[in-house]
């Protein structure tokens, strides 16, 4: 069995995965803001907790020491944060918050997870996997949450860097689409602030039309499983993509664009002749 490593394990989706990966005999090992009866369920069950506040350069460092002596021989890494705030029109909010939210959804975790490169499991390398989780804004502008949305474009973008950069591990991001887990207390919190997101999203978390936590899981499982020229880099889509069907693998193992952002429309109105910096002459 290999060791994983959950980073924001009390977050409803880290919590899901910790239960099943212990249930399967996996060694958990995760971090967490604020204690909570879930932690100490599935601390019970095994799981090795770590404190660490994203919000908070000096709990994240103190955090990193720790996972450095406990962490030697991983084999996998979730990336499972998600905060909202400030659920606001970018001018209208306050500067520290936002920049407070693109730490805690990107920049503190990349510093914990590239604290573990070190510790990555050598023999297995090849086989070593990071999960990231997407949001909002891939092919639209998701008004009122620019900081959580900056956040998990620029989570895609850094998977596939990473994935180019660093050829013996795999490196995937899932967009997971509507969950009904702890992150959408944002938005209901916002009321006014939220705009139409407010009402949409009362109405979402009503309905039956949300993804089940276990096809979360499930998904999670299946890109640990996959192998790296189908699935590393890529942007999978939970809800739409045919994850799990043999032929999506073949078509993402032939396309290195698959799956990956991309500017649209490079083959319209193109110049015969492209700009450069030479002089030019009539």
């Amino acid at each position: 069995m290999g060791k994983r490593i959950i980073v924001s394990i009390s977050s409803d989706i880290g919590l899901a995965l910790a239960k099943d990966w212990l249930a399967a005999g996996h060694e958990v090992i995760g971090t967490y803001r604020s204690a909570s009866p879930e932690l100490d369920e599935i601390s019970d069950l095994g799981a090795t907790l770590v404190r660490a506040d994203l919000a908070d350069g000096a709990s994240v460092t103190l955090a990193c020491n720790e996972l450095l002596g406990i962490c030697n021989d991983w084999d996998t890494v979730v990336i499972a944060p998600g905060l909202q705030d400030p659920v606001s029109m970018f001018a209208e909010c306050d500067f520290g918050e936002w920049a407070s939210s693109i730490a805690v959804n990107f920049t503190a975790p990349l510093q914990i997870l590239h604290a573990l490169f070190p510790l990555r499991n050598e023999p297995q390398k090849n086989e070593t996997s990071v999960v990231f989780f997407a949001g909002g804004g891939t092919n639209n502008a998701t008004v009122r949450y620019s900081a959580y949305t900056i956040a998990k474009i620029a989570s895609i973008k850094i998977c596939e860097l990473l994935d180019a950069e660093i050829e013996d591990m795999k490196f995937t991001i899932i967009g997971p689409g509507w969950v009904k887990t702890k992150i959408h207390e944002s938005t209901l919190a916002a009321k006014e602030r939220a705009g139409d997101n407010y009402e949409k999203t009362l109405q979402k978390l009503d309905s039956d039309e949300c993804v089940p936590i276990g096809q979360v899981v499930k998904c999670v499982n299946w890109v640990i499983a996959t192998p790296r020229n189908a699935v590393g880099g890529r942007n999978i889509s939970l809800v739409y993509d045919d994850w799990g069907n043999p032929e999506l693998d073949r078509k993402l193992s032939k396309d290195p664009d698959m799956y990956k952002l991309r500017r649209r429309g490079n083959d319209v109105l193109l110049r015969a002749v492209p700009i450069s910096g030479k002089s030019e002459t009539a």
